[in-house]
């Protein structure tokens, strides 16, 4: 299910929640900073920014391992999801509500999330730190859709 929408419109700029969001084929999630080209790896080319995916129960993982939870606004990803593990969906297309993605790669944390949160949670979330997609069939996404694969 999906639990948390985020966007932030540029690099560095705290997270923004939303109850729903619009994501364009081939673009990614209308207002955020991938699909307008602000966001810090923009110059690096790929699809696999147009979205980007965590699990709650690896967030709560790695809260037990840093004896400290990362907040769902703070680790820097667009859609918070649960009940699906999504490591499986390399490769794979799958729905979130109307919204056919296709995961790309797992998400490796970078350091720059240190300097955003002020704590070291590089290594906490290394092969933890979610999936990259890309928008097959854009549509519209809201709080509590259902992931599920095609």
């Amino acid at each position: 299910m999906l639990e948390h929408i985020h966007i932030c419109p540029a690099k560095s700029q705290p997270m923004q929640p939303l109850q729903r969001a619009t994501l364009i084929e081939g673009r990614g999630i209308e207002g955020d900073r991938y699909f307008l080209e602000t966001g810090t790896y923009t110059g690096i080319p790929g699809p696999d920014r147009q979205v980007t995916l965590i699990e709650s129960e690896m967030l709560e993982r790695v809260a037990q391992d840093c004896d400290e939870p990362i907040h769902v606004d703070d680790h820097r990803r667009n859609l918070t999801g649960s009940g699906v593990p999504l490591q499986h969906l390399v490769g794979l297309r799958f729905c979130i509500g109307g919204v056919v993605l296709e995961g790309v790669r797992i998400n490796q944390p970078c350091k720059y999330l240190n300097l955003m949160l002020k704590r070291d949670v590089y290594m906490a979330l290394w092969n933890r730190s979610g999936l990259n997609c890309r928008v097959i069939e854009g549509g519209d996404v809201q709080v509590g859709d259902t992931v599920k694969t095609r």
